[in-house]
């Protein structure tokens, strides 16, 4: 079942990525079986814009861009509320009406 997203909410979204070499925020670190490389999820910190149809959302970064993810994404997930609290920094303001 895919949650339910409103328009306002943070979520989370560990998105995957692969580097020689992981930054400091890098989790779930698994090096390449030939050691050429490293696999790793980054957590990133979106605010949902727009509920759109057939269960996908737009959500906006903190520097101002748009993705549309799948509502039922496993890598999407609310922020839990000590995350909105102390990663507050972290999550983009919500837009204002007009801008």
């Amino acid at each position: 079942m895919a949650a339910r997203f409103r328009i306002g909410d943070c979520v989370v979204y560990r998105k995957p990525k692969v580097s020689l070499h992981p930054g400091r925020h890098a989790r779930d670190i698994r090096p390449a079986p030939h050691g050429d490389h490293y696999d790793y999820s980054v957590d990133k910190f979106y605010r949902v814009i727009e509920v759109l149809a057939n269960h996908m959302i737009t959500v906006l970064t903190k520097r101002g861009r748009r993705h549309t993810l799948a509502a039922d994404d496993p890598a999407l997930r609310r922020a839990y509320w000590w995350e909105r609290l102390l990663l507050r920094h972290c999550f983009p303001p919500f837009p204002r009406a007009g801008s």
